[in-house]
């Protein structure tokens, strides 16, 4: 995949899930997922640990794109061969971003999720390894082989994407020692047949709905799907990439979206406890002024009493749902 038709296929995909979560929200309702047509139920939680109404979950995308491929921070200097300037943005953030994040949340006792492109412990595995000494308790959610030239067989049929989360989940496995429940789709770029592929080779739970503030099941003709929130305006590679918005822009976006459900859960307290699993890329917070962001978001949600920091599992345990 080229740097423009990455950039153009990035922005596109966030238009699509834009008007998807538009129309999905009534069908959601009634029974029925819009995308995959199966049937589709909420999952009731009254209430998070502690009498907590929100539960917020920070999930750091942890890619590997390939030399010349991948997010473009400059599209004007994308016809220089080698195009230095956006390979070093890059590289940047595979390196010192997702170490600089992995510290960060360490260092303010504040749980996160990894949501791990299955080829980047060896395509980098001195970060990997530095990584994982940091955040050796992370949960990894499988997010596919690539973000580039290796994603989902999309329309070439259930058995070729049972295939590849089969391949993904192994890769994985051989190289962490975790047997991964959790799946994100490369892109958030997945079909019918992905969500069924996805319960027959194991996967328990996804990051893929964007279309409500309630935790879902999904039942696929090969088992249920448990689908965890993950709202299109929260993901910062949308807004600092496609919506140019800066972290400190971001930071305002992330506060005023959690602490107004938190608000509307002391206005309302028979309100079911809300869900928000926020996308997290290096690329955005782990620069220096990125991280500082992220810190003064972190340190704001933490003094919110009707604010819960976990990560997928002890979400999943917490509303009585297994992620084994």
């Amino acid at each position: 995949m080229t740097r423009k038709a990455w950039t153009l296929g990035f922005i596109a995909g966030l238009a699509l899930s834009f008007i998807v979560q538009l129309s999905a929200s009534a069908s959601a309702q009634d029974g029925t997922d819009v995308v995959t047509g199966f049937p589709r139920e909420p999952i009731r939680v009254a209430t998070w640990p502690g009498g907590k109404k929100v539960a917020v979950s920070f999930a750091l995308f942890v890619e590997v794109f390939g030399f010349g491929q991948g997010p473009v921070f400059r599209p004007d200097l994308m016809s220089r061969n080698p195009d230095l300037v956006n390979e070093a943005f890059r590289q940047y953030a595979i390196t010192s971003g997702n170490l600089r994040v992995a510290r960060l949340f360490k260092e303010l006792d504040v749980p996160l999720d990894l949501v791990l492109n299955a080829a980047f412990p060896r395509a980098y595995p001195a970060v990997w390894k530095e990584f994982r000494a940091i955040q050796p308790n992370a949960p990894i959610v499988a997010h596919g082989i690539n973000n580039s030239n290796d994603m989902l067989p999309l329309g070439r049929g259930l058995a070729e994407q049972k295939s590849y989360i089969r391949r993904t989940l192994d890769l994985i496995a051989a190289t962490t020692g975790v047997k991964a429940t959790g799946w994100s789709s490369p892109s958030v770029y997945s079909n019918g047949d992905t969500m069924q592929a996805m319960a027959a080779e194991g996967i328990t739970y996804n990051l893929d709905q964007m279309d409500s503030d309630l935790i879902s099941r999904l039942k696929t003709p090969d088992g249920a799907l448990v689908l965890l929130p993950y709202p299109t305006v929260t993901v910062d590679m949308g807004q600092f990439l496609a919506r140019m918005k800066s972290p400190t822009e971001i930071e305002k976006l992330w506060l005023d979206y959690v602490l107004e459900l938190a608000s509307e859960a002391r206005a309302d307290p028979a309100r079911e406890a809300t869900t928000v699993v926020i996308g997290i890329h290096p690329f955005v917070v782990g620069t220096p002024d990125g991280a500082a962001a992220m810190r003064r978001v972190l340190g704001r949600l933490k003094q919110d009493d009707k604010v819960w920091l976990a990560d997928t599992h002890a979400i999943l345990k917490a509303a009585g749902l297994s992620n084994r």
